[in-house]
């Protein structure tokens, strides 16, 4: 990951990264392609640079290819709720046709609702609500910041197209198990939740904070937030289930399509870029690694980032639960191993991998 003074920048590491790992197999000849990425809330500054998808348009279109970039809204509170506020967020953080070299299109439209249904018929999801953008692409190619997730433990390539790449319908669906609860014992009635909540589920009266299970969706940024860690899941396994549904969409994103995985393992904060700021990095910065297989492109960044040491002024480094997993550290209560586990049990790809490292300066 280190630039030397003289040597190839980020950029032309990540362009060598990607010809070297064989994305010339793909056919990429006057066919459209999704760039898959999260644009970040403004706010947010660990989010993946432009000059990163820059770098992959550029041998996109190299290659004959007609690269655009791509997300879907949120079901949540910021900038990224609906398409128009989404491309403003998106220009804010320096994504445009200038400094990307191709356009930003957002996924689902408008109003979250421009969906393909994708049968899957999966363990948990039967048919996998899509950004109709994502489906109309001839090929998907990946590009994920991989950094902690509050609820998945951490978010990868898995995250970014599973949840990423669904409708707000779709973004639904996958959080529809989650239940927050408030445990008033610990509750200091700071209301911090409930500027999260975009369907007005969490109140605070009489000094707690309560969520009204009939409006909530599910999204747990309530649970993200908390500063005293006083909000959980009803049933505790609503991350399993939601890691097992991530993995279902994402299957159902490149189901019949080619396709292509970066994960850039740099600034790992502990929550995910959908919040409006980011804390500090809780491991080093590790590197960029890409492949065909999207299970073994998390699974192999995983065992990297298990690897480092964990940063001291950080969540995770200031956390006092007994792992050794910087993900587990920062969110106890996340199972990030059932992502990779299920997408391997539907065929996604393959938790065994093969790391051939590039050392080209």
């Amino acid at each position: 990951m280190r630039t030397v003074a003289g040597g190839l920048n980020l950029p032309q590491k990540l362009k060598n990264l990607i010809r070297e790992a064989g994305i010339e197999k793909l056919d990429l000849k006057d066919k459209f392609v999704a760039i898959k990425m999260h644009f970040g809330e403004p706010g947010n500054i660990a989010y993946l640079r432009p000059q990163f998808p820059a770098a992959v348009a550029e041998v996109v279109k190299e290659l004959g290819g007609r690269p655009f970039l791509c997300d879907c809204n949120t079901m949540y509170t910021g900038m990224r709720h609906n398409g128009l506020d989404h491309l403003h967020a998106a220009e804010i953080d320096g994504f445009n046709s200038a400094t990307t070299g191709c356009y930003v299109v957002i996924g689902d439209g408008i109003k979250g609702d421009d969906e393909v249904v994708v049968p899957i018929d999966g363990e948990l999801v039967q048919n996998a609500y899509i950004g109709r953008a994502l489906r109309d692409a001839d090929v998907i190619i990946s590009l994920s910041h991989f950094k902690g997730h509050e609820m998945a433990g951490f978010g990868g390539c898995l995250k970014n197209l599973g949840m990423g790449g669904a409708s707000i319908a779709g973004k639904r669906d996958q959080h529809s198990g989650s239940r927050p609860q408030v445990d008033p014992e610990n509750c200091i009635g700071c209301g911090l939740c409930t500027t999260q909540c975009a369907y007005s589920a969490v109140k605070v009266t009489d000094g707690k904070a309560h969520v009204n299970h009939s409006v909530c969706v599910g999204c747990g940024r309530c649970v993200g937030v908390c500063p005293q860690k006083t909000i959980h899941f009803l049933d505790g396994n609503e991350e399993e289930i939601l890691n097992k549904k991530i993995a279902e969409y994402a299957f159902a994103v490149v189901k019949d399509k080619p396709s292509f995985h970066i994960n850039v393992i740099m600034d790992v904060s502990p929550n995910c870029d959908c919040h409006g700021e980011n804390d500090a990095a809780i491991i080093p910065n590790v590197g960029m690694m890409c492949s065909f297989d999207p299970v073994a492109v998390d699974i192999a960044a995983a065992d990297m980032c298990l690897k480092q040491p964990i940063i001291g002024n950080s969540a995770a480094g200031e956390s006092h639960h007994h792992s050794d997993d910087c993900f587990c550290k920062s969110h106890p209560n996340t199972d990030w191993r059932s992502q990779i586990s299920q997408g391997e049990k539907i065929g996604l790809g393959s938790s065994h991998y093969e790391l051939v490292e590039i050392t080209k300066q």
